[in-house]
């Protein structure tokens, strides 16, 4: 028993409490989560779109992220995080509202892009805010912690909306705009400003390249190990965006039902649930590059096995391959991302990886459902396999690049602070530096 709360108070003790509040905003608006689970049924089943025009919609929707994602990014540095936070929340349930009473599929087009700009224009904010509270020697456990919460609530959402929408497709748009309306409730009522500026005084004692970095996106534009990094992250997103786009469809040609899709998804949440707190301990002290390589191997298995899938028992041990590898995958990604971001450009840097992801999320179903249709099911989920193969020969021979440009990085702004310190002149302290400004 001691050793089970030992465990426990390692896993959890010692984070900020703003960190707990980002959290349970977290965990509500997973709850919730029924729309991107169940869109691609709702939009062939019962408005009888096809593959294709599923396919358009659900590009749109990654149009739109990518949009927010720089946007958000930029903004999150900006404006502040917070007030990103709140406004893409708000927009975010507005639009989810909007997409489940649209009609005509201009008009569904129209909501999934606008929805998409909203809902990960979040995103980019709330990393750069974990990063902001939580110090780098714990960062591993927090983000493994925020990414149990993420699953946590996916998992109970996609039973949830199986049963949802056996009833109702509209109830599957209402109690997710509840939900993250219940998050921006959070962040408002109990999650301040996390934004540090550094304004550095003319003349201000700095070493050499330790000085805040100013050119705003462009920096990470420019960033050639961070841009190759996002892009082998491109790679592996669009394989697991499939098992929102694809993955459905497949199961319902094999004749299962909108409840049963959501039950064997739902595996890959109680999976990471179950498992996802002892990921930090048997990851620690390993090469990230290695970690990262063979998380990329599981998810090409477990996507390449599914061309072979018939039954639900099958589909779930499909997902069950591949949630081994996402498990490895998103902490040593998230830990990563934090440890190539300049401080004073989180936003922007997350913004920037955020859109790997909204990148996945148009090409992955446009791409994937012209497979579909041109050249068959088997065709798909073989080139998803070949796909994550060279993602993970790329981790290991990139691997090397991200580690150094890490140490550097780290080295530089320790020594920008060390140099901006106050110091004792004549018993009196004098700054280096002008305070920073929330």
């Amino acid at each position: 028993m001691r050793t089970v709360q030992n465990w426990f108070r390692d896993t959890t003790g010692g984070l900020p409490r703003t960190f707990w509040y980002l959290w349970a905003g977290t965990l509500v608006n997973r709850l919730g989560s029924f729309v991107v689970i169940f869109l691609a049924i709702y939009l062939t089943q019962v408005r009888g779109f096809s593959e294709f025009e599923t396919g358009v919609v659900l590009g749109l929707w990654g149009a739109g992220g990518a949009v927010g994602t720089l946007t958000g990014g930029v903004l999150a540095d900006r404006w502040g995080r917070r007030p990103t936070l709140l406004t893409a929340h708000l927009g975010a349930a507005t639009m989810m509202l909007a997409l489940g009473l649209a009609r005509p599929l201009w008009l569904v087009a129209l909501g999934a892009l606008l929805l998409g700009v909203f809902a990960e224009g979040a995103r980019p904010a709330f990393g750069a805010m974990m990063i902001d509270v939580v110090p780098q020697t714990d960062r591993l456990r927090a983000f493994t912690l925020n990414y149990w919460a993420i699953n946590l609530g996916f998992a109970s959402a996609a039973v949830l909306a199986g049963l949802a929408a056996e009833a109702s497709y509209l109830l599957l748009f209402v109690v997710d705009a509840a939900t993250t309306l219940g998050t921006a409730a959070i962040i408002f009522l109990k999650v301040g400003e996390t934004r540090q500026r550094r304004d550095v005084r003319p003349g201000a004692n700095q070493p050499d390249g330790a000085a805040p970095h100013r050119g705003g996106l462009r920096v990470a534009l420019t960033d050639r190990v961070f841009v190759g990094f996002v892009m082998v992250n491109v790679l592996l997103a669009l394989i697991f965006m499939q098992h929102t786009s694809m993955l459905p469809i497949a199961m319902g040609q094999d004749g299962l039902s909108p409840s049963t899709y959501g039950t064997v998804i739902a595996v890959n949440g109680v999976l990471i649930v179950v498992g996802q707190l002892f990921i930090p301990r048997l990851i620690a002290g390993r090469g990230r590059s290695n970690v990262l390589a063979l998380a990329a191997v599981l998810v090409g298995l477990g996507f390449g096995l599914t061309a072979f899938a018939d039954g639900a028992w099958f589909y779930a041990l499909t997902v069950v391959i591949w949630t081994l590898g996402e498990m490895l995958n998103s902490p040593s990604n998230s830990t990563l991302i934090a440890e190539l971001s300049p401080s004073t450009l989180r936003g922007r840097y997350q913004g920037l990886f955020s859109l790997s992801w909204s990148v996945a999320a148009f090409g992955a179903p446009v791409a994937g459902g012209f497979v579909r249709e041109q050249f068959g099911n088997s065709t798909l989920w073989f080139g998803c396999a070949g796909i994550a193969a060279v993602a993970a020969v790329a981790h290991l021979v990139s691997g090397p690049a991200r580690e150094r440009r890490s140490g550097d990085l780290r080295a530089h702004e320790s020594a920008y602070v060390e140099a901006a310190a106050p110091r004792t002149t004549g018993g009196q302290r004098t700054p280096d530096a002008a305070p920073a400004n929330a």
